[in-house]
């Protein structure tokens, strides 16, 4: 049980650490120019939004991937032990 209470953490841990990378990435784009005079909130909801989609990817990416990489031994343990008839 503590193995799930660990991978929440890193999980939680890893999401905030892309959520703020992201933003700060997306601070070099000048946006303002591109939406509406006097639309401030919503283009700033609209940069959250895209940080928090943006991020979940990039986050899921390394998720998976460093889940993936620690699944490998099994396949090496699963096939040595058909093998040997085990």
């Amino acid at each position: 049980m503590a193995d799930f209470g660990q991978q929440a953490l890193l999980s939680i841990l890893v999401h905030l650490v892309f959520i703020f990378i992201t933003w700060w990435a997306l601070q070099a784009i000048n946006i303002e120019k591109a939406i509406k005079r006097g639309r401030v909130v919503q283009t700033r909801v609209l940069l959250i939004l895209v940080t928090i989609a943006i991020a979940s990817l990039v986050s899921n990416f390394f998720l998976n991937y460093l889940l993936w990489s620690r699944q490998i031994p099994y396949l090496f343990y699963v096939y040595q032990n058909f093998l040997m008839g085990i």
